[in-house]
């Protein structure tokens, strides 16, 4: 199940990348803080996947 949990974590990473810079380019704080939200989660779930990869 890693492939397919690195593989939603790489979408959800993208999905902030687009949040915030629609945040940015429209002015809306809120969103793009959304969207770095949204990043760093991600982000973190890829660590995550990369340490439980290391221990197979």
């Amino acid at each position: 199940m890693g492939f397919d949990d690195k593989l939603g974590n790489k979408a959800e990473e993208l999905k902030g990348e687009a949040k915030e810079r629609y945040g940015g380019a429209t002015g809306d704080e809120s969103t793009q803080a959304e969207g770095k939200m949204d990043k760093a989660k991600a982000d973190l779930k890829q660590a995550g996947e990369k340490v439980k990869d290391a221990f197979k």
